[in-house]
C-alpha cells in the first residue's frame, strides 16, 4: 500500500484483491470486518466513511491485519471475537472458533431442557473451551446449575472472561478436569463438543484450522472417537436416569458413534439430530428414568 492516506474504498479493494489471491474464503466480508475493527465501527457504517481517507497510522494496522489474514489466520482471532447464537465471544488461539453447527447441539439442549418438568437441572458441558455452550445455556435455562470443564487451563481463562464479562460468574462454575473425572454425582444433561477430528486428517484440514486452531481441542485420535468414547464409557455412572447426553460429531462417524454409545448405555435411547444441510451433526443418548 501506498504511504499516502488512501480512501477507504481504494483500501477495501486492495484488500479484497489480496484475500482474494490468497485463498481467502470471503474475501470482500474479512477485509470489511477487518477495516471495522481499525475504525471502530461495524459492517454497517464503513459507507459513511467511504470517500474519507486513512491515516498513515490507521492504515498500517489495516494492513498488518489483512496481511495476517492472508496468511490464512482466523478472522475472528484477528477480531478478538466471534458471534455465538445470540452473544459475542472473546476467542483467542487459546480456544476453537466457535462454530454454526455448535448452534444445533445448543438448540437441541435448551428445546430437551425446557420440556422437563423440573427445573433445576444438573448441566455440564464438557470441553467448554470459550464457554460458548455453557453459557448460553445458563442464560437461557436460569434455574439450571452449570459446570464448564476443559483440560486446558489456557482456554478456561478465556471463558472465564466470558463468564464474567456476560454476568454470568455466580451461575457457572468453572473447572480444569479430564472429562469428568474428578467431578462427584450425577447429571442431568452432559453437553458434548470434544476433538473429534481424526488425527489422519488434522494436516488435510483448511489452513486456519489446522496451522491456527489448537490440536488439543481438534485431535480425536485413530478415528475422531478417541475422547468422545471414554465419555461415554462414563455415562452409566455420571448419567442420571432421565437424563440427556449430546455429542457434536462429524457425520462420517455417526454410525459408529451410535454403535459405541449402545455399548457403553444399552438401555439408553440412542438418536441423531440434522443441521440445516442435512447433515448428521449431533448424537443424543438418553438414559431411561428407573
Amino acid at each position: 500500500m501506498s504511504s499516502q492516506p488512501l480512501q477507504v474504498a481504494d483500501t477495501l479493494q486492495w484488500a479484497t484483491r489480496l484475500l482474494t489471491a490468497a485463498g481467502v474464503d470471503s474475501p470482500r466480508l474479512d477485509a470489511e470486518l477487518l477495516l471495522g475493527q481499525v475504525l471502530g465501527c461495524d459492517r454497517a457504517r464503513l459507507r459513511a466513511f467511504w470517500a474519507d481517507d486513512l491515516s498513515a497510522p490507521t492504515a498500517r494496522r489495516y494492513a498488518a491485519l489483512v496481511q495476517r489474514r492472508a496468511q490464512r489466520e482466523p478472522v475472528a482471532y484477528l477480531l478478538g471475537q466471534r458471534p455465538f447464537y445470540d452473544i459475542a465471544l472473546e476467542v483467542t488461539p487459546a480456544v476453537l472458533v466457535p462454530r454454526p453447527e455448535t448452534e444445533h447441539l445448543v438448540e437441541a439442549a435448551l428445546a430437551w431442557a425446557r420440556r422437563q418438568p423440573r427445573p433445576g437441572l444438573r448441566i455440564v458441558d464438557v470441553g467448554t473451551g470459550s464457554g460458548a455452550i455453557a453459557i448460553v445455556l445458563a442464560r437461557h435455562l436460569p434455574a439450571a446449575q452449570v459446570l464448564a470443564v476443559d483440560l486446558s487451563g489456557a482456554a478456561l481463562q478465556v471463558a472465564r472472561r466470558n463468564v464474567a464479562r456476560l454476568g454470568l460468574a455466580h451461575r457457572v462454575a468453572l473447572l480444569q478436569a479430564d472429562l469428568l473425572t474428578p467431578l462427584a454425582g450425577s447429571f442431568d444433561l452432559i453437553v458434548a463438543n470434544l476433538p473429534y477430528v481424526d488425527c489422519d486428517e488434522l494436516p488435510t484440514l483448511m489452513p486456519e484450522v489446522s496451522r491456527f486452531e489448537p490440536s488439543v481441542a481438534l485431535d480425536g485420535g485413530p478415528g475422531g472417537l478417541v475422547i468422545v468414547q471414554r465419555l461415554m464409557g462414563a455415562l452409566t455412572e455420571r448419567l442420571a436416569p432421565g437424563g440427556l447426553a449430546m455429542f457434536e460429531l462429524d457425520p462420517r462417524q455417526m454410525a459408529a458413534a451410535r454403535t459405541l454409545a449402545l455399548g457403553a448405555v444399552p438401555a439408553a435411547a440412542v438418536d441423531v439430530i440434522y443441521d440445516y444441510a442435512g447433515h448428521e451433526r449431533v448424537l443424543t443418548v438418553e438414559r431411561r428414568a428407573g
